[in-house]
């Protein structure tokens, strides 16, 4: 089955309105963003997610931070990903102890080149788990843009790597970019916020939506991670 991410999770109600309703990973954001959280408003948040019954996952998102610091707060946290949205290198990426989520911002670039810069990434993390997410780029922002990129360069990325879409996804629209790209994971934020806040209606819609879209595929099986 697709993998889904539902990121900038701000409290515990919506944290365990996404587990309950399926989501595979919870994102908490402690970058500057109008959905960050501080450390001490995600330590409780994480341990009420973490309690769930076969909890989801727990990102967190991080944007060009000291890299002890990012350590430090992961273990804090006991992170199962750490999310680096901004200028990072795979050097550094390679010092992350916990497995990583790099995020690739996608602009004007030819899947050629995103192919290439995912395929240096895997070989410096040969040894490392690692994943890769395709968001859009837009200036002054590293993510939650609520603004899709060309599919079509995701699903030729999708079909040579393991890569997670984000960028304008809704309860509306995700079931077309399943059924044209079949990505490992999908990843919404704004799609299911009404007025700037969680909406547990529009988790529940964008999660029956990527699992309608499963089943029309056949996709029976949990993709391995």
């Amino acid at each position: 089955m697709t993998k889904i991410k539902i990121c900038g999770i701000t409290n515990g109600e919506h944290g365990l309105a996404a587990a309950g309703a399926g989501a595979d990973v919870i994102g908490l954001v402690l970058a500057p963003s109008r959905r960050q959280i501080s450390l001490d408003e995600a330590v409780p948040l994480a341990s009420v997610i973490h309690s769930f019954n076969l909890h989801p996952e727990i990102v967190g998102v991080f944007v060009n931070f000291e890299l002890n610091a990012v350590n430090r707060i992961a273990e804090d946290l006991q992170l199962d990903w750490v999310q680096l949205s901004g200028g990072e290198s795979w050097q550094y990426c390679r010092e992350i102890k916990r497995p990583v989520i790099k995020v690739i911002h996608i602009a004007g670039q030819q899947s050629a080149d995103i192919i290439t810069s995912i395929e240096a990434g895997r070989q410096a993390m040969a040894d490392r788990k690692f994943m890769c997410l395709l968001d859009t780029s837009k200036k002054h922002f590293y993510g939650g843009t609520g603004e899709t990129f060309d599919w079509a360069v995701a699903k030729k990325v999708a079909a040579r790597f393991q890569v997670i879409i984000a960028g304008g996804l809704t309860p509306e629209n995700v079931g077309r970019l399943i059924e044209q790209v079949r990505p490992w994971g999908v990843d919404v934020s704004s799609g299911v916020e009404t007025n700037g806040q969680k909406d547990t209606a529009k988790i529940n819609a964008f999660i029956q939506a990527v699992r309608k879209a499963d089943d029309a595929l056949g996709k029976g099986k949990k993709s391995e991670g």
